[in-house]
C-alpha cells in the first residue's frame, strides 16, 4: 500500500470503530434501556474499540498489502478461496473477541447478552471494510490506467522528439559544411580554426543529444561557440549581444533551441561593415527572446524549411507552449517560452 492508501485505511478503521462502538455510550444513562443490560465500563469500551480497530486493520492489511495471502488470491482471480478465507477469518475474530470480552468483563452485562451486540457489530464493520477495500481497488485501477496512459504518451513524445533530432543535426551539419566550403576557398588557414570551433559545436550537440530540456546557461554556451563560426565567416560584420538576467540562467528550454535562430539570421540577412548583422538575446515576460535587425538579401541560401517549424514543434511537445514570432520593418524577433 502507498501512503495515501495507508491514510485511507487508518482513517476508515478509526471511523468504523467509533461508529460500531458508540452505542455503548448509551449505557451512561442510568434510566435508559441500554443500562438495563450493560453496566458502563470505560475499560470494556476501550477493549471493544481497540479490538475493533485491530479487526479493521488486519482485514485491510490482508486484502490490500501486496504479497499478503488474501491479496494474492484476488490477484490470481481465485475468488472462491478469497471469499472463504475472509469469511473464516472474520468468524474466528468474532469468536475470539466474544471469548475475551466475556472472560474479562462478564460481570458488566447479563449472560449471553454480549453476543447479541458483538456479532452484528463486527459484521457491520466487515461490510464497511469490504466497501472501503473495493473503493481503494477502483482507485488503484484508475491510477494504473493513468500511469499506462502517461507511459504511452511519453513513448509517443520520445518517438516524435527523436524524429525531430534526426532532422536537426543533419540540418546543422549541411549548413556548416556549406559555409566551410566558402572559407576553404578564401582562406585555408582560417578554415582550420573554423573546423576547430565547428567540432566544439557538434561536441555540445551530440553529448547532450539525449537530453530533452537543458538550462539557458548551457544553451548560451553552445550559442557562443556557434557565434565564433559566424565571426570567422563575417569578420567584423556580425555581433552577438547577450543580455540575460542571472536568475533566468537556471530556466530550461529544449536542447539546441538558440543555434537555429542564429543560423537563420545569418542565412537570410546581409552583413557588411557599414551595416553589421546584430543578434540580441534577452529575457522578456518569462520568455527568452532572440532578435536580429532585418537586412534581407534578395536570394537567400537554400533552405529545407525545417528550422522554425522544428523549433515550434519541440516547444509544443516539451514545454506545452508555442514560440512567438514578431516581424516589423526593422526587426525579426522569436520568443521562446521558459520552463521553470
Amino acid at each position: 500500500m502507498d501512503k495515501n492508501e495507508l491514510r485511507i485505511c487508518g482513517y476508515s478503521s478509526l471511523l468504523i470503530s467509533l461508529m460500531a462502538n458508540s452505542a455503548r455510550l448509551l449505557a451512561l444513562r442510568t434510566n435508559g434501556l441500554m443500562a438495563r443490560y450493560w453496566q458502563f465500563d470505560l475499560g470494556e469500551l476501550t477493549f471493544q474499540f481497540v479490538f475493533n480497530l485491530v479487526f479493521c486493520a488486519l482485514l485491510f492489511y490482508l486484502n490490500l498489502e501486496k504479497g499478503a495471502g488474501f491479496a494474492g488470491y484476488r490477484k490470481q482471480k481465485r475468488y472462491g478461496i478469497y471469499i472463504a478465507a475472509n469469511g473464516i477469518l472474520i468468524f474466528l475474530l468474532m469468536g475470539t473477541g466474544n471469548f475475551l470480552q466475556y472472560t474479562l468483563f462478564a460481570g458488566n452485562h447479563l449472560t449471553g447478552i454480549y453476543r447479541m451486540g458483538y456479532f452484528p457489530r463486527l459484521g457491520l464493520s466487515a461490510i464497511l471494510i469490504g466497501i472501503t477495500i473495493r473503493i481503494i481497488l477502483l482507485l488503484r485501477e484508475s491510477k494504473q490506467k493513468d500511469k499506462d496512459h502517461e507511459q504511452l504518451k511519453s513513448a509517443y513524445l520520445e518517438a516524435q522528439l527523436e524524429l525531430l533530432k534526426e532532422q536537426l543535426n543533419p540540418h546543422l551539419l549541411f549548413n556548416s559544411l556549406s559555409s566551410l566550403s566558402g572559407i576553404v576557398r578564401e582562406d585555408p588557414k582560417l578554415a582550420q580554426f573554423y573546423i576547430f570551433h565547428l567540432s566544439k559545436v557538434f561536441r555540445h550537440a551530440l553529448t547532450r543529444s539525449g537530453t530533452a530540456l537543458v538550462t539557458v546557461a548551457a544553451e548560451l554556451q553552445i550559442l557562443k561557440s556557434y557565434a565564433q563560426l559566424l565571426n570567422m565567416r563575417f569578420e567584423k560584420a556580425f555581433r552577438l549581444d547577450i543580455e540575460v538576467e542571472q536568475h533566468d540562467l537556471a530556466a530550461r528550454i529544449p536542447h539546441l533551441s538558440l543555434q537555429p535562430l542564429l543560423e537563420n539570421a545569418a542565412k537570410h540577412n546581409s552583413a557588411t561593415l557599414e551595416n553589421p548583422l546584430i543578434v540580441r538575446v534577452f529575457t522578456e515576460n518569462d520568455c527568452l527572446a532572440v532578435s536580429n535587425n532585418l537586412q534581407e538579401i534578395p536570394l537567400p541560401e537554400s533552405s529545407t524549411g525545417i528550422g522554425l517549424v522544428n523549433l515550434n514543434e519541440r516547444f509544443r511537445l516539451l514545454v506545452n507552449r508555442e514560440i512567438e514570432i514578431e516581424r516589423t520593418n526593422e526587426m525579426f524577433i522569436v520568443k521562446l517560452p521558459l520552463s521553470r
